[in-house]
């Protein structure tokens, strides 16, 4: 088990024992503040025994931790922030105590009013202290251990020569304050750095003494270069986080984690919070779900009229670049004839001979587009997200906007604003004029924004405005 999913492992240890310690002190507070209201049980050991208060205590820590996974808590497991732990768990704890008062108090409220609220305040405090209080102790020891160097948060600094030593020569002089240990130096040429990593085989690099982060510093470089580069450092699946010299295109999304940090920009992933990104997975997946489920029948009729219509099979299959340019079979209804790409690859039209009578059809109201909910319920795209795009393709709008790199960032989506906005697009031009909705959709992530992109993008089927 990696130090990382260890570390995880303890937070949610932790976590579930104060719950449970949380909720039985709870209850039997509860007993005694209500004692004069008749709750109905003679002793406190008959309270706590019967079998509502043991269904109580069995789901409600579980019904805590799955709000505390939704958090974001666990996704980053170490050199936690102090600040954003102590504010984290004090908010969701807040969220907390809502979400019990309307599932569990609201049928045993009393007649006195201040009496509720003091019920409603002793919950939040023992959620948030007794959570508080674990998590201290966890953070305290491993922040501990990689100050003392017996653990080794391990930094690789990337970059051209007297920056990347510098920044190097930063990173070692703070090791006690941020816990950073620097690793290794790769140092680029002035002359296409993209070249020489092509030739660099920075997996290796990367995995040899377990690298954890990138810092890539970008002084003397030209935007051009800079955004190839990090074309490069992305796939790693790695945190890239980039010195803010010069990097204009990217500077709305400077995270700053720590005061004894550099303030860096997170290039590695979209300009969103770790509860968004929970939430929006969440969501994809309850929807994709629920959508394989009540359109099964209505697929499979679909499925019998393209395998009818045309020779060929009913679905589609294609290899496209998902998050952090890795590969995967997308899957679509087949609108065009088996031959359409005999000649090579080749992006479609609105009066595209290729496309069937058919095809026509579905891909009007985006019929075709419906068994892409099983690439979005195995993780390998978004219910909304940039729309990917084939290696061929992505090599050509690279040498034209490179800046491209950014989409990988995130899972990309059966529908964009990009595609609500522009629609499909029928050449390199197209795609590059499309991409400017996908950078805007990428710093302004959000669940309330994926909600509005999805009823423009029902109303355009609704309409047959697809294509």
């Amino acid at each position: 088990m990696s130090r990382s999913s260890l570390q995880r492992l303890k937070y949610l240890l932790v976590d579930f024992l104060t719950a449970n310690v949380a909720i039985l002190i709870f209850d039997i507070v509860r007993f005694y503040v209500l004692e004069h209201e008749n709750v109905g049980y003679m002793s406190l050991s008959s309270f706590l025994t019967s079998r509502v208060i043991l269904i109580e205590q069995t789901l409600l820590p579980l019904i805590l931790m799955a709000v505390n996974g939704l958090s974001g808590y666990y996704n980053r497991p170490l050199l936690k922030s102090r600040l954003q732990e102590f504010i984290n768990t004090m908010l969701v704890a807040l969220l907390q105590t809502v979400l019990v008062y309307f599932v569990l108090l609201t049928n045993q409220q009393t007649s006195v009013r201040a009496t509720n609220y003091e019920l409603l305040l002793y919950l939040y405090l023992l959620l948030w202290l007794l959570t508080y209080a674990g998590r201290y102790i966890v953070t305290a020891h491993a922040f501990s251990r990689f100050r003392t160097g017996k653990w080794q948060y391990n930094i690789l600094v990337i970059g051209p020569k007297k920056p990347a030593e510098a920044l190097a020569a930063h990173v070692a002089a703070h090791r006690p304050l941020t816990g950073f240990s620097l690793a290794k130096t790769v140092l680029l040429p002035e002359q296409n750095p993209e070249a020489f990593l092509k030739n660099c085989d920075l997996e290796k690099i990367c995995r040899e003494p377990d690298i954890r982060e990138i810092l890539f510093t970008t002084s003397g470089m030209g935007e051009q270069d800079i955004l190839r580069v990090l074309y490069r450092l992305i796939p790693l699946g790695l945190p890239v986080k980039v010195a803010t010299e010069s990097l204009s295109v990217l500077n709305s999304n400077i995270r700053l984690q720590s005061i004894y940090e550099e303030p860096y920009i997170d290039i590695a992933s979209a300009n969103a919070s770790d509860a968004t990104k929970n939430l929006k997975r969440c969501f994809d997946v309850v929807v994709s779900a629920l959508m394989l489920l009540v359109l099964a029948i209505p697929m499979g009729v679909v499925a019998l009229i393209v395998k009818a219509g045309s020779p060929g099979g009913a679905f589609f299959s294609q290899e496209r670049i998902g998050r952090r340019q890795r590969p995967f079979r997308i899957y679509k209804f087949r609108s065009m004839r088996t031959d359409a790409e005999a000649s090579g690859p080749q992006l479609s039209s609105e009066q595209d001979p290729r496309i069937t009578r058919e095809g026509a059809w579905l891909r009007k109201y985006r019929i075709d587009e419906l068994p892409q909910f099983w690439n979005v319920l195995k993780g390998d795209m978004s219910l909304v997200g940039p729309r990917p795009e084939r290696r061929h393709f992505i090599n050509k709008i690279m040498e034209r906007a490179p800046y491209y790199s950014l989409v990988h960032q995130v899972r990309p989506g059966i529908t964009s604003w990009g595609m609500v906005k522009y629609g499909y697009a029928a050449s390199v031009d197209e795609m590059i004029e499309r991409l400017r909705y996908d950078l805007v959709y990428l710093a302004n992530m959000s669940v309330t924004n994926d909600l509005k992109i999805i009823i423009y993008t029902v109303k355009t089927v609704i309409k047959g405005r697809g294509m």
